[in-house]
C-alpha cells in the first residue's frame, strides 16, 4: 500500500465514525489561516487520545506540544467540568491562535496554556510541587523527549498513562546509525521506557493521512 491508500483509508474511518464537528473543523482552518505547520494528530488520532483519556477516568491532563490546541481539545472533551488540562507551548503566535481555538470550542475553563520553554516550565512544577497528572501527551520537541519522559514521571502517580507521538518517523528510529536529532531524541526516550522499572510499556507504528509513524504508549506502576 501506499500513502494515498492510507489516507483514503483515514478518510473513510473519519467519515464513518467521526461525524462532521465545526470546532474542530474551525481550529484547523484557524491553525492554517495563521500559519502553523500542520503537524497535528490526524482526526482518527484525536479521537483515539480522547478515548484513552475517557478510559482512564482523567481529571488531570498534561500535554506538552501545543500548538494550534487541536489535540488539546479533543483531551480536553475527555475531561469531567471540573477537569483541568494544562498544554505548554514554546511558540507564544502558536499559543495565541491555540487560546483562541479553545474558547470557540467551549473549552477555556478547563484549559491552562503555559508559554516558555517546556523543559524550564517543567521544571518549575516540579519544584512546585504540583498536583500529579492522569495522563500525559508528549507531542513536541523529539531531541528533548527524553528530558519530558523524566518530567512526566515526576509529575504521575501509579495509574498515570504517558503517550507519546511520532515515535516511528517513516521508520527511521529503527535506524541506530541515524544522525537526525529527532531520531536520536526518540532512541533515547525509547531507552529510557524499556529501563524505567516504574513503567509498563509498548508502541505502535501505524499509517495513515500523516504517512508512517506511530506512538509509545506507557503507564505507570
Amino acid at each position: 500500500m501506499s500513502q494515498p491508500a492510507w489516507s483514503r483509508v483515514d478518510a473513510w474511518i473519519e467519515q464513518t465514525l467521526l461525524p462532521p464537528d465545526e470546532a474542530l473543523a474551525a481550529t484547523l482552518e484557524a491553525s492554517e489561516d495563521a500559519g502553523l505547520p500542520a503537524i497535528n494528530v490526524a482526526p482518527n488520532q484525536g479521537k483515539f487520545l480522547m478515548l484513552l483519556a475517557l478510559m482512564r477516568g482523567a481529571r488531570r491532563i498534561l500535554e506538552i506540544g501545543t500548538l494550534g490546541g487541536y489535540s488539546t481539545i479533543w483531551l480536553a472533551r475527555a475531561l469531567p467540568a471540573e477537569g483541568r488540562l494544562v498544554t505548554l507551548e514554546f511558540d507564544p503566535h502558536h499559543a495565541e491562535v491555540a487560546r483562541a481555538n479553545i474558547a470557540r470550542a467551549g473549552l477555556a475553563d478547563r484549559v491552562e496554556i503555559r508559554v516558555g520553554p517546556a523543559r524550564a516550565t517543567l521544571a518549575a512544577m516540579i519544584a512546585a510541587g504540583e498536583a500529579p497528572f492522569d495522563l500525559v501527551f508528549i507531542d513536541a520537541d523529539k531531541p528533548n523527549n527524553p528530558h519530558y519522559l523524566d518530567a512526566a514521571l515526576a509529575l504521575s502517580h501509579a495509574g498515570t498513562v504517558i503517550v507519546a507521538d511520532n515515535v516511528v518517523r517513516d521508520g527511521r528510529a529503527a535506524d541506530p546509525a541515524s544522525t537526525d536529532e529527532s531520531v536520536a531524541g526518540i532512541r533515547r526516550f525509547m531507552e529510557k521506557v524499556a529501563a524505567e522499572p516504574r513503567l509498563v510499556a509498548t508502541a505502535i507504528q501505524t499509517v495513515g493521512s500523516k504517512g508512517h509513524d506511530g506512538f509509545a504508549l506507557a503507564l505507570v506502576v
